[in-house]
């Protein structure tokens, strides 16, 4: 038998049980809002034909729901280093789906706002809890691979969104394609029924200081959270900007109509979801996950440039935004089990909303505002060029920064190697 097939044997066998149903509860989570908070990206050429906004005002209003957003997701992720893991995953999913709906019926802009904020931030919180519970409760040997693997909720949630918008969007509107954000809510009663504490998580005693953002600035500790914050913005400038983007970038530079154009973006989701397993199995076999996350970051930033401009036709597009997807997605899923690692367990939750989620909303709320204002001024390819591989390679040799720890450890033998 090939290494390769006894690995697979071994991590199958590691995921009985507890560990295997917890992956899949959190998965199922993080794809349903993850969809639901993708509908807004298909939605966006109808907004804005409806309300007649130009293109820095669309990023301006997208930009300041993610900053909004970011901020409240802060405060909500503390609380789960204060309270657990658990019931911020059920809030989680119960708010967001309900803020998802809300688009459906809001009377103007500000409203918009608000309503994306707090989406942005209830299922944003989806990725805090889900990350600190597996790295928590997810076995040393294969702890990578299974929170890796989390990340293809990601474009699975962007794949049922473009199918929602395929059979509905030009029928019934956008109002009606929001209202599919109700599907998400029955589902925080699977998880309130299947998903426990955190074994790993102590609740602070009476007289005890609870967790705080500060301690993220401590000696031995501020290095890493500002490298990690720092490469996350530019990271998902890039990440952010270019797949929020992507529906009307397709439809407004390169003339594909709004069904062909959710095709195409849902499809090179799926296509880029074998990335994630790619770098996962990468990064928790053969090399350490900060050299796997710098490798393809970079390749990430290359083949973005190959899209932008070696590909025009409808097929090409598709393959080499396919090709793209591939090397940024699987970035997300070696960085997203580097980065759950290096927090210690009672700041955990808080690490990962500061360096990861925090980073990544301010990310989003830049990247889009940046790319509809060069848009505007310099045209859709120059925009971005600079709002997406640019960030990129940038985010790459900032990782170089971070100290590389080898796969497998105990995280609390991570922690040990990382104070020494």
């Amino acid at each position: 038998m090939s290494v390769v097939a006894n690995r697979l044997k071994e991590a199958f066998a590691l995921t009985r049980g507890y560990p295997g149903r917890l992956w899949l509860v959190c998965f199922a989570a993080y794809a349903l809002c993850q969809m639901d908070l993708a509908l807004w990206s298909y939605a966006l050429p109808l907004i804005r034909k409806e309300y007649g906004l130009t293109r820095t005002e669309l990023g301006a209003l997208t930009g300041a729901a993610f900053a909004l957003g970011g901020l409240a997701l802060l405060w909500l992720s503390l609380l789960a280093d204060r309270y657990g893991r658990r019931a911020p995953m059920v809030f989680g999913t119960a708010a967001s789906s309900l803020f998802v709906a809300a688009h459906a019926v809001v009377p103007g802009l500000v409203a918009m706002c608000a309503v994306r904020a707090g989406s942005i931030a209830s299922g944003g919180l989806l990725y805090t809890a889900t990350g600190a519970l597996m790295a928590e409760e997810a076995p040393p040997k294969i702890r990578g691979l299974m929170t890796g693997l989390l990340q293809i909720a990601y474009p699975l949630g962007w794949a049922l969104a473009s199918l929602s918008a395929i059979w509905l969007l030009t029928p019934y509107g956008w109002r009606v394609l929001f209202l599919t954000g109700l599907f998400t809510l029955p589902f925080a009663w699977v998880i309130h029924r299947t998903v426990r504490e955190s074994s790993r998580f102590e609740a602070p005693v009476a007289g005890e200081p609870r967790a705080s953002i500060m301690e993220l600035f401590a000696p031995g500790m501020r290095r890493r959270t500002l490298t990690l914050f720092v490469a996350q913005y530019f990271f998902v400038i890039a990440y952010g900007g270019a797949f929020i983007f992507a529906p009307i970038y397709f439809h407004e530079a390169r003339g594909f109509d709004i069904a062909n154009t959710a095709t195409l973006v849902g499809l090179s989701n799926l296509i880029g979801a074998g990335g994630y397993l790619m770098a996962a199995w990468i990064g928790e076999f053969y090399l350490t996950r900060r050299t796997t996350t710098i490798v393809f970051t970079l390749l990430g930033g290359f083949f973005f440039v190959i899209f932008l401009w070696l590909s025009t036709s409808y097929m090409e597009s598709m393959i080499a935004f396919s090709v793209m997807a591939v090397f940024l997605l699987g970035t997300a899923a070696v960085k997203f089990a580097y980065v759950v690692e290096l927090f210690p367990t009672r700041l955990r939750a808080t690490g990962i909303a500061f360096s990861g989620s925090f980073a990544a909303t301010l990310g989003q709320a830049t990247g889009p505002a940046l790319i509809g204002w060069m848009a505007d001024r310099h045209g859709w390819d120059f925009a971005m060029f600079v709002g997406g591989a640019l960030p990129l390679i940038t985010a790459g040799v900032l990782y170089l920064f971070l100290k590389p720890v080898p796969s497998g450890l105990d995280v609390d033998e991570i922690q040990r190697r990382l104070a020494s």
